[in-house]
């Protein structure tokens, strides 16, 4: 259906890709859940949240410790130190951990990561892409603000030409005309990708969305398309939130989302 994907289409590939981290396993129709905080703020903090996500079922923690803002005066995470906790909150619970990664020279500081994220503003950062490459660590892709789908296999094309094939595609919603919520999140992207590709596919409908009310219906809406996992902002005091905070649920509505979820994938 596009011409030049070597490596991230069916066409060549046509199993679907299982990614395993411990005994979590990423694709073909398992379904993989991914909570935590928009970003890592406190020791106290990120632990909390690892034990309350794991203890609802959760098999990754994310956390952002670099993290990209519109404004320069929000909030830029913690940086090395977020990374830190996150290791402290993987000890802890056992959990493997995801974060994005902004540039180059910070890769060896992510050692102790197991995926590394690459958000949307950096979704065609070609040179960041060709060192992932490199990498044997998972990549999570997200797709760009205003990306098409076959920009967004591109960019995975260019990871996996340079020899990592682990790559997880994440859907987390595109810039339309809307303005009531933060973006418009494309489901039918979803089954069209897994049609055209053999890659996991995930969604965010934290980012997607940006209001906190929506996450378990556009959660439940993904898990329905066909969804390889979700990957879901949970703060353990919203309001209080150093960074999206308005998108990010509690714990008790975390878990519910994931009994629901689940209860869909069995019907499925």
């Amino acid at each position: 259906m596009i011409d030049g994907l070597n490596k991230s289409g069916r066409k060549l590939h046509p199993e679907n890709t299982i990614i395993q981290l411990g005994d979590t396993l990423i694709g073909n129709g398992n379904l993989t859940i991914i909570g935590g905080p928009c970003s890592v703020e406190s020791e106290e903090q990120i632990i909390e949240i690892a034990k309350e996500i794991k203890k609802s079922g959760a098999n990754i923690l994310r956390g952002g410790a670099f993290k990209p803002r519109t404004s320069p005066y929000d909030f830029q995470g913690k940086k090395a130190d977020g990374l830190k906790l996150l290791s402290l909150a993987k000890k802890e619970t056992g959990l493997p951990i995801v974060s994005e990664i902004v540039a180059l020279h910070h890769i060896d500081l992510f050692d102790d990561v197991d995926i590394l994220q690459v958000g949307a503003r950096n979704m065609q950062n070609f040179e960041l892409l060709k060192e992932l490459g490199k990498s044997k660590k998972p990549v999570l892709l997200k797709r760009g603000f205003s990306n098409t789908l076959k920009e967004f296999l591109y960019s995975a094309e260019y990871i996996m030409s340079n020899g990592n094939e682990n790559v997880i595609l994440c859907e987390r919603g595109i810039r339309t005309f809307e303005t009531w919520t933060r973006n418009t999140l494309d489901l039918s992207a979803v089954p069209l990708l897994k049609e055209i590709s053999h890659l996991p596919v995930i969604v965010d409908p934290s980012h997607a969305t940006g209001i906190s009310s929506l996450v378990e219906p556009m959660s439940l809406a993904a898990v329905s398309s066909g969804a390889d996992g979700i990957m879901i902002e949970v703060h353990n005091c919203p309001e209080k939130a150093l960074s999206d905070g308005a998108q990010s649920i509690k714990p008790d509505a975390f878990r519910k989302i994931i009994e629901k979820s689940m209860k869909i994938k069995e019907i499925l």
